[in-house]
C-alpha cells in the first residue's frame, strides 16, 4: 500500500514536470531557449517516471531493465539537444540578434 503511494506521487511529480516543461516549450520565443527548457525537464521528469516505476514494481530484474533505460536516456538525451543547438546555430545567420545580453 505504501509502495503504491509512493509511486503515484514519484510518477505524478514527473508528470506535472513534463506538462510544466510543455508550458516552457511554448512560452520561450527561441529555439535555444525552447531546447533549454526541454532538456532540462527530460532528465528530471524522466527520473522521477521511472524511479516511481522502479518503486512499483520492485526491486528485480524488470527494474534492472528500467534502470539501463533510465541511463540510456541520460546519455542520449543531452548529445541529441548539443547536436540541435549546433544546427541551429549553423543555419541560423540571425542567431547572434536572439542571444546578445541586455
Amino acid at each position: 500500500m505504501i509502495r503504491e503511494i509512493i509511486a503515484a506521487v514519484l510518477i505524478g511529480l514527473g508528470v506535472l514536470v513534463f506538462i510544466l516543461s510543455i508550458f516552457g516549450v511554448y512560452r520561450f520565443d527561441y529555439v535555444l531557449s525552447r531546447i533549454h527548457a526541454a532538456a532540462l525537464s527530460d532528465t528530471l521528469a524522466t527520473l522521477l517516471v521511472f524511479v516511481g516505476v522502479i518503486v512499483l514494481k520492485g526491486f528485480g530484474w524488470g527494474s534492472a531493465k528500467v534502470l539501463l533505460i533510465l541511463i540510456f536516456q541520460w546519455v542520449t538525451s543531452p548529445v541529441a539537444t548539443h547536436r540541435i543547438g549546433q544546427v541551429e546555430i549553423l543555419t541560423n545567420p540571425d542567431y547572434d540578434k536572439h542571444c546578445e545580453v541586455k
